[in-house]
């Protein structure tokens, strides 16, 4: 990987950070007092995935990644990286306790971040098949 792959690259974790924690505030602020919080993190699962979908879709090919192998392991990057960025802010930023952030990642307490994270590992490689 070039240094100009690793910046942008770097500057694809930046872009997820960013429009999934306003998303978060979105569903927390808008989308919540409507509909509950339930239902909220369960449409937010759909429309996250959504919107990760888009960021790669736009900075993905910019990249300049060859093969479907490589897509996979920029999404387990990504992976990684966001999941690191959620412990990371809910411990530092929002002082929630390790079982709090720990729970956020059980889909069995009504939490789908780490199915939201799967799916992110594969997005890369679903922006290879699908963009000419």
């Amino acid at each position: 990987m070039t240094a100009d792959q690793a910046l942008r690259v770097l500057a694809l974790c930046v872009a997820l950070a960013g429009a999934e924690t306003l998303h978060g505030v979105a569903r927390t602020v808008l989308l919540a007092p409507r509909v509950g919080k339930a239902r909220a993190v369960r449409i937010s699962a759909v429309t996250g995935t959504l919107l990760a979908l888009a960021v790669c879709w736009w900075l993905v090919p910019g990249i300049g990644l060859t093969s479907p192998a490589q897509h996979l392991v920029l999404g387990l990057t990504l992976a990684v990286f966001m999941a690191a960025f959620d412990i990371g802010f809910g411990a530092l930023v929002l002082r929630f306790s390790w079982r709090r952030i720990l729970r956020d990642f059980n889909p069995a307490s009504g939490n789908y971040l780490s199915l939201g994270l799967v799916a992110l590992a594969g997005i890369p490689v679903l922006v290879f098949w699908l963009r000419p």
